[in-house]
């Protein structure tokens, strides 16, 4: 299972990567793994100015629907469009071609006082 450095994690098993006030995120690979075969990814927050933690949307499983938390304060920019088609890039690319929002954040510090992987790797292990 892989944990990357460059990102900071949430307990809620959300992934951000910061590069500059742009945050992109998505799920964990032990979120996918756990949740299964994903098979429908329901954003439609794009526009909205939502607080840390809120949910900016689910991710559908073949057994289960899970909310979506936003890990800092942040405007949704773009939704991966990617995903309307191909929901499953979430189990095969989790930190890459599955991600699933990108946000302006609001305050860039907010991104330190996530998970580091070793933090994050703890709490899955």
């Amino acid at each position: 299972m892989q944990f990357p450095t460059d990102l900071r994690y949430t307990k809620d098993h959300e992934w951000i990567k910061l590069e500059g006030n742009v945050a992109t995120i998505g799920i964990t690979d032990f979120a996918q793994s756990e949740l299964g075969d994903i098979v429908y990814i329901d954003i439609n927050t794009v526009g909205k100015s939502l607080e840390a933690e809120a949910v900016f949307g689910t991710v559908e499983a073949v057994k289960t629907v899970s909310d979506l938390f936003l890990p800092v304060a942040g405007t949704i920019s773009e939704i991966n469009p990617a995903l309307a088609a191909q929901p499953e890039l979430v189990n095969t690319d989790a930190y890459g071609a599955g991600w699933m929002v990108k946000v302006t954040v609001n305050n860039p510090a907010d991104f330190e006082q996530l998970l580091s992987s070793e933090a994050y790797a703890k709490l899955v292990h």
